[in-house]
């Protein structure tokens, strides 16, 4: 498949840093947390290792981890555990200025036509990985709500943490609101779309990543740019998908994706 992974690992994690002595961990899961790298919790292998195994089995051939200057256990890490069925190289950004910079970090790196962006604190089922690079970009996975609940560790007071979408006719994602106020009409929708950050997009999207300004809450956002493409008169598919992933905000959320990912083979 021609198209490369980039995965965002440069987070500050500043929830899962946070000390809660109600979430039941084991020492080496305290210490990932402590740290704040979300993508290398041990989670039986580190989450990370579980989603590059998802890249690989969506039949994905090549990935790129956006880490941060003080991220150099993580080079380390795959230094020791070396894939197997991905080509892995490393972008480095410099400072934690939101996800419309950690792209852009990345597109020295990126030499195919198009790319994936992916969250590095995030389980996908390959079969959703799969569905958006397969589907002509710019697209992006556009997730039921229900189903998300249903079949993954989000539940339903935390769908509001993440993006909802409007969708228009043709599968067109005509609007994405971040962390929409719990009365906003996507919030009250009696069906919802989310996105989960899994989009295809095109090389010609870095322009309008170079773009973007800071948002209200100070960051460069990736939302931000395809608007602008909307806006430009680009179409961005809306690809359904009804199942669910595992996200890793909080301490909380390790126990359970941990069980959620036990038994699955790691082979990236």
């Amino acid at each position: 498949m021609t198209c490369r992974a980039v995965i965002l690992a440069r987070g500050l994690g500043t929830r899962m840093r946070r000390d809660d002595a109600a979430a039941s961990i084991d020492a080496a899961q305290a210490a990932a947390a402590a740290t704040g790298a979300k993508a290398m919790m041990p989670v039986g292998r580190p989450l990370v290792e579980h989603l590059l195994t998802a890249v690989a089995d969506a039949g994905l051939r090549a990935a790129t981890l956006v880490i941060g200057p003080e991220h150099a256990a993580v080079r380390e890490h795959f230094r020791s555990h070396p894939p197997r069925r991905l080509v892995l190289d490393f972008a480095e950004q410099s400072a934690p200025l939101g996800t419309a910079d950690a792209v852009m970090a990345a597109e020295p790196r990126v030499r195919e036509p198009s790319f994936l962006v992916l969250n590095g604190d995030t389980w996908y089922p390959p079969e959703a990985i799969r569905a958006v690079a397969c589907a002509t970009a710019p697209a992006f996975g556009a997730f039921d709500a229900a189903a998300l609940v249903r079949l993954g560790n989000v539940t339903e007071e935390r769908v509001l943490a993440f993006a909802l979408c409007e969708i228009g006719s043709n599968d067109t994602l005509c609007d994405i609101i971040e962390k929409p106020a719990s009365d906003h009409p996507l919030a009250t929708a009696p069906r919802r779309t989310v996105s989960m950050n899994l989009w295809h997009l095109p090389t010609a999207a870095f322009a309008a990543l170079r773009g973007v300004r800071p948002s209200a809450r100070g960051e460069l956002e990736l939302v931000d740019a395809v608007r602008s493409m909307i806006t430009g008169g680009a179409r961005v598919l809306a690809v359904p998908l009804a199942t669910g992933v595992l996200d890793l905000s909080t301490r909380h959320d390790i126990t359970m994706v941990t069980a959620l990912l036990r038994g699955r083979v790691v082979d990236y």
